[in-house]
């Protein structure tokens, strides 16, 4: 997603194995840590959560065969009488709603109702059913604040699928086949429309486990993750603990990769430079965050760290390559404050030597975000593959039905839509492995 800035301000796009790291998941509540026992929130659910009952998610739940998702979670964890089990349980269910979600829009299994299958909302919404669920569990053994929010965050990575990341090896096969991980995004500004979806999570789901054939014959093996829409998540860590493992040097290691989001109407944007700027825009829990992007302890990064950071996707020839009915638009600029100081300047070229980023070509929301922390952790690596952030065209709804308080949550023109957008994705993937320098030579 991104932040559409003018002269006047900045306006919310209409919809927009080695040493393991010492990151923690963020805890939805500030709790002491001498609390010997979690007790289930009494208070009001998660702002996330919060929407769930508007009619638009529950309609979207019952027509694609998710609403029974979250009461048969909370039915098993009533049956779990150990913290051990109870992890167990909880990381199993998580990756099962995300192995749900894929197969279902990847055209496995029951359709599960009339919603059609290419829609990534279900997953957002069952997870958020789940994740309150969990919450409100009482267990009939001691449990501790931070073992409850361990499965929590086990919930999340395994329904986002950030912890099943599954590449080739280096056998036979796998020198064969090239490796590329894709990420996406939850749906986000939902209480300006709680109906919208994310087509880069849709795009996402329908690429897990997938294969494209590049021009010269070779495979590659697409896997992706979804990425929350909050500035906590990132700070604590999320999107580095996810690449890492398939960033660092190894038979696994990746080929290719690129973070996706939603971005402007009508077009594809290559985001050429990403900018070290929080903007502070809402998150999906109506929380702002205004600063340097920060680098969780424990991971790889470069020192001092960098204000902007590079593509090495090859948008010079994704830009002129036809890949689908959308244009594909390399995007240079980015906003700065000038080497000595001074006012915010928006630079049409890019940023200029010893300047201070106020947002990159993507913005500065969390769409710039991910681009820099992929690109930061690539680069701290030294890891020399194609690499970058694209930013997919505004998901719209189809004429005479843009209301969210009279409209329906699905029509033709926007499931048409978030069909092209994915399948043009998968072109750009396999345009990309075709040309991108070093990739053709292994």
């Amino acid at each position: 997603m991104r932040r559409i800035r003018t002269r006047m301000g900045v306006l919310g796009a209409a919809l927009l194995t080695a040493a393991p790291l010492a990151l923690t998941a963020p805890s939805a509540t500030a709790a002491s840590p001498a609390a010997a026992t979690a007790r289930p929130a009494s208070a009001a659910p998660t702002v996330e959560a919060q929407r769930l009952s508007q009619r638009a998610p529950q309609e979207i739940l019952r027509r694609s065969g998710f609403a029974d998702v979250a009461g048969t979670f909370g039915d098993g964890l009533a049956r779990v009488h150990s913290y051990g089990a109870a992890k167990r349980y909880v990381t199993e269910a998580g990756r099962g709603l995300w192995r749900r979600a894929v197969d279902r829009v990847q055209g496995r299994g029951p359709q599960g109702g009339d919603l059609s299958r290419d829609d990534d909302r279900p997953l957002y919404w069952a997870r958020l059913g789940m994740t309150e669920a969990l919450r409100e569990w009482k267990p009939p053994f001691r449990l501790t604040v931070g073992q409850r929010n361990t499965l929590a965050g086990a919930l999340e990575r395994g329904s986002r699928g950030q912890d099943s990341i599954d590449l080739p090896g280096g056998g036979h096969a796998g020198k064969r086949t090239l490796r590329v991980v894709v990420t996406g995004f939850d749906p986000f500004q939902l209480d300006a429309d709680s109906r919208r979806s994310n087509p880069s999570g849709a795009a996402a789901l329908a690429l897990d486990g997938t294969t494209v054939r590049t021009s010269s014959g070779r495979l590659a093996r697409i896997e992706t993750a979804v990425f929350p829409v909050r500035w906590a998540d990132f700070a604590a860590g999320t999107v580095e603990r996810t690449l890492l493992p398939h960033f660092r040097r190894g038979p696994r290691q990746v080929d290719l990769f690129t973070t996706v989001s939603q971005g402007r109407p009508g077009r594809f944007d290559l985001e050429r430079t990403n900018g070290a700027w929080r903007g502070g825009y809402p998150d999906n829990a109506r929380v702002s965050r205004t600063g340097t992007v920060p680098v969780p302890k424990g991971v790889p990064t470069v020192r001092p760290q960098p204000q902007w950071t590079t593509t090495t996707l090859p948008y010079a020839q994704l830009t002129t390559t036809a890949t689908g009915p959308f244009p594909v638009r390399d995007n240079t600029e980015v906003t700065e404050i000038p080497a000595g100081g001074g006012a915010p300047v928006e630079r049409p070229d890019g940023p200029t030597p010893g300047s201070t980023a106020r947002a990159g070509g993507g913005g500065d929301y969390l769409s710039n975000e991910i681009g820099y922390r992929a690109t930061l952790l690539r680069d701290a690596l030294k890891l020399k593959v194609p690499g970058g952030h694209l930013h997919t065209p505004v998901l719209q709804f189809g004429a005479g039905n843009t209301d969210p308080a009279t409209g329906t949550v699905t029509d033709p023109d926007f499931v048409r839509n978030r069909t092209a957008i994915t399948g043009q994705v998968r072109s750009l993937l396999a345009a990309a492995l075709s040309v991108a320098p070093g990739i053709m030579e292994k």
